[in-house]
């Protein structure tokens, strides 16, 4: 196996080299940009790949307290850690996570409020199945009472300024939903001022996480909305309903969307598959949004 360093060194290079003698378009690099990204990533761990981003130093130790079937792909965790811990975080943000037996260290966004942490000193991941060691172990040895360790990163998260009032749109591509759950509940609790959209799009209904608490969320909360995009299933006319429809996240979608948001003050919050993830900020951009009021984060 190629060595992720001289991997991205030959990635880096390559791009370089494209930039410079291409006589293509701009779509044609972003597109072969994106295969050469996506074939450094599966050449490098999570801990390589995010070894640029904020960790915390303190490795916690947390209790599996719970396991469900979120999905046929996707098991909810719900992990416990002491009351004297030091672990903290931010809605938005992962852990690596330090499953027993397995060399492999994973990484898991958090889908629960820190509100939870506070009142029941426990969080949620959902994961979904993979060869993977640590997503493997989740999904075939996991079980209550076990013990991992976990430790908290990422700059992919939302924190509300005091006295802000921004307008959110947040967009999610299948397990891409976790850091944006996190922090849906999380401004919701915080009685957040301002208009907030999530789109959210998956390869089935039942791929859809959450879909429930979501809708939920936003019958209770009039300035919260969401609608659900189904991409390769065919929906029967009983499984449609207001906040679903079939085929993907499209620019029109998009300009539904900010259309009645407050563009001085809207900020876009995205995670995805890198495909979705550059075909949505190339869009965005498209309908005049600045790049520094889009935050994203690629899931792979």
């Amino acid at each position: 196996m190629i060595a992720s360093h001289h991997m991205n060194q030959r990635v880096n290079k390559c791009l370089r080299l494209w930039n410079i003698f291409s006589p293509y378009s701009i779509k044609q690099r972003t597109d072969f940009q994106l295969l050469l990204e996506r074939l450094t990533m599966s050449y490098s761990t999570h801990t390589e790949r995010t070894e640029q981003s904020t960790r915390q130093q303190v490795i916690s130790k947390a209790s599996v307290v719970d396991i469900k079937k979120l999905s046929d792909t996707v098991k909810g965790l719900t992990l416990k850690v002491a009351e004297n811990s030091h672990f903290i975080f931010k809605p938005g943000q992962w852990v690596d996570f330090f499953a027993p037996g397995v060399s492999v260290v994973g990484g898991f966004s958090i889908c629960s409020s820190p509100s939870q942490l506070h009142s029941h000193r426990s969080f949620e991941l959902a994961v979904k199945y993979s060869t993977h060691p640590p997503a493997h172990w989740v999904h075939t040895k996991c079980k209550p009472g076990d013990e991992v360790q976990v430790r908290v990163g990422g700059d992919f998260h939302y924190i509300k300024q005091k006295g802000c009032k921004d307008d959110l749109l947040l967009i999610a591509g299948g397990v891409g939903i976790n850091p944006l759950w996190s922090m849906m509940q999380f401004v919701c609790e915080e009685k957040h001022t301002g208009n907030i959209s999530l789109l959210y799009s998956a390869s089935t209904q039942e791929e859809l996480l959450f879909k429930d608490s979501i809708s939920t969320l936003c019958e209770k909360n009039p300035s919260v909305t969401c609608k659900f995009f189904v991409t390769k299933e065919k929906l029967e006319r009983d499984m449609i309903d207001k906040y679903t429809q079939t085929g993907r996240i499209t620019e029109d979608s998009l300009r539904s969307a900010i259309s009645d948001k407050d563009r001085s003050t809207l900020r876009v919050l995205l995670c995805g598959p890198p495909n979705m993830t550059q075909f949505l900020l190339d869009n965005l951009v498209n309908l005049g949004l600045e790049s520094s009021q889009i935050k994203f984060e690629k899931w792979w």
